[in-house]
């Protein structure tokens, strides 16, 4: 009686699975400086939070959630259709650190990571995010911060560990902190053109 032998050629094996990268794009302010509905300031032939969420859609497909809340409405009929989840943060009053916390919340567990993007910096190209994830999953339990005008701040990714940490935020209260705790750990990737964000109308013709 012999023994028969299955093997099976190192290509046919099943791939490693990719880690999961959720985009959060935060568009809940109120924006009193800019003295209108910011997120439908139109650059460039498109408002920015549709240009902002088309971004998260490119690098995430339907891994993409637009948290809005003054003006959700409009704000989502801006953005419409989407592929991803659309979230309400009924405090945004409150500040940037409680949509961060309503973004996160809402991915839970389905993710490996979260990119956290703002609607207002409109100079962020499809290429800095790509740059950011592919940082990230060759480390997923890192965080990747952008760096500009020799500072790190957003776009960024955190990775699931700090998940409960973002969800604990609230206020004015950003995720900058977390992403120095990372320490030497923090990968970063230079991203002048982020420094350019929209305060004011006066902004869009500057940028």
């Amino acid at each position: 009686m012999t023994r028969s032998h299955h093997s099976r050629r190192q290509n046919d094996l099943p791939a490693k699975s990719q880690p999961r990268l959720f985009a959060i794009v935060l568009a809940a302010g109120t924006a009193s400086r800019f003295g209108a509905i910011k997120q439908l300031a139109i650059w460039r032939g498109q408002t920015l939070v549709a240009r902002a969420a088309r971004l998260a859609e490119q690098l995430c497909a339907a891994r993409s959630v637009l948290v809005s809340g003054y003006a959700s409405r409009e704000v989502h009929a801006a953005c419409a259709p989407l592929q991803g989840y659309l979230v309400v943060n009924d405090d945004y009053p409150s500040g940037l650190g409680s949509s961060i916390a309503c973004g996160v919340a809402a991915v839970g567990d389905a993710s490996d990571g979260v990119l956290v993007m703002l609607a207002d910096q409109p100079r962020v190209t499809i290429a800095h995010l790509e740059a950011l994830a592919s940082a990230w999953r060759t480390a997923p339990d890192c965080a990747v911060a952008s760096r500009y005008s020799g500072d790190i701040g957003v776009p960024a990714i955190f990775p699931a560990s700090d998940f409960d940490e973002l969800q604990a935020l609230t206020g004015d209260r950003g995720a900058r902190k977390l992403l120095i705790a990372h320490g030497t750990a923090l990968r970063i990737v230079d991203c002048e053109a982020a420094a350019l964000d929209v305060d004011h109308p006066a902004d869009l013709d500057s940028l």
